[in-house]
């Protein structure tokens, strides 16, 4: 397997310290806190360790409390809150340096048949005419430009190809007089290398890439200011509906828009397709969205 998919498995594994209670390792990928979606995937580890193998988690709900300290391991409590017929409800707690953190609510079903119905996919070129997604341009303010070149050099374990025509969240323009650019991006998706036949293991590594480029998306149309002051930038919450198996190891594409910005927070969503256009996941997400330093901007 290559290097980089084998890490983040490895990252994502738990020790099991007592029936309901866990802990996971932390890693710098050139974020200023640890990345949402480790915590994301760790917790929801957590939670299928304590549900019967034949149930699917189907949905999920997060708080991003504190900045979570990527240089200390992260304790993960379940509470086993309901086991029923169909379906079972877990509440997942991170804890750091004594506080919590993180919390996650999640539901699990058995496998069920139904009435079935979904949007369409958009049109969009395929993956293999789509380049990988490039660092940010040299004329950035150095501040952001290094931060930025940090968190791009992270030899991620999934590719990213976005589509032509959309911008890439964190290429914010110089030029102030550039256009500003509509709420939306598409990007395809794809672990880089193959992974086992293990369908739990499939969710919670879509739940950990999930978070990528989604709460960027609510910048797009504000260009201008970002690219001429400071920004903090940092999610507050984060949900996902799971809505048939995937493998996160084949191209997905993640089209991503933001209906609204205000009170200096950003709201995005994303639909998440299989090539072939099924609709397998769909996600939400508000964060922190303040500019520091600018005309009109937050302070």
């Amino acid at each position: 397997m290559d290097a980089r998919l084998a890490a983040l498995l490895n990252q994502l594994e738990l020790e099991r310290l007592e029936d309901d209670l866990f802990r996971g390792a932390s890693r710098d990928i050139g974020a200023p806190q640890v990345f949402g979606g480790q915590v994301l995937g760790q917790a929801l580890r957590a939670a299928y360790a304590t549900v019967s193998p034949e149930r699917a988690v189907h949905s999920l709900h997060a708080y991003f409390l504190q900045r979570g300290d990527y240089n200390a391991p992260i304790i993960y409590f379940v509470d086993r809150s309901r086991d029923g017929h169909s379906f079972s409800s877990r509440r997942v707690t991170a804890i750091q340096h004594g506080a919590q953190i993180f919390n996650l609510s999640a539901s699990f079903q058995l496998p069920q048949s139904g009435v079935e119905h979904q949007l369409p996919m958009p049109q969009v070129p395929p993956p293999e005419g789509v380049p990988e997604a490039v660092l940010p341009p040299e004329t950035l303010p150095a501040d952001m430009r290094d931060k930025l070149h940090q968190f791009y050099r992270y030899e991620r374990p999934f590719d990213f190809r976005r589509i032509d025509g959309t911008t890439l969240p964190l290429r914010a323009q110089a030029d102030v007089s550039a256009p500003q650019a509509p709420a939306l991006q598409y990007f395809w998706i794809r672990a880089v290398d193959r992974l086992p036949e293990d369908d739990a293991l499939h969710r919670w590594l879509l739940a950990y890439v999930s978070d990528f480029h989604l709460l960027n998306t609510a910048t797009l149309p504000h260009q201008q200011l970002f690219a001429r002051s400071r920004r903090v930038l940092a999610s507050i919450d984060h949900a996902m509906w799971f809505h048939a198996p995937m493998r996160v190891d084949d191209w997905l594409l993640y089209a991503m828009d933001s209906p609204s910005a205000s009170g200096s927070r950003g709201f995005a969503r994303g639909s998440i397709f299989t090539r072939d256009g099924r609709l397998v996941a769909s996600t939400a997400q508000e964060g922190l969205l303040r500019l520091i330093g600018a005309a009109g901007a937050d302070a």
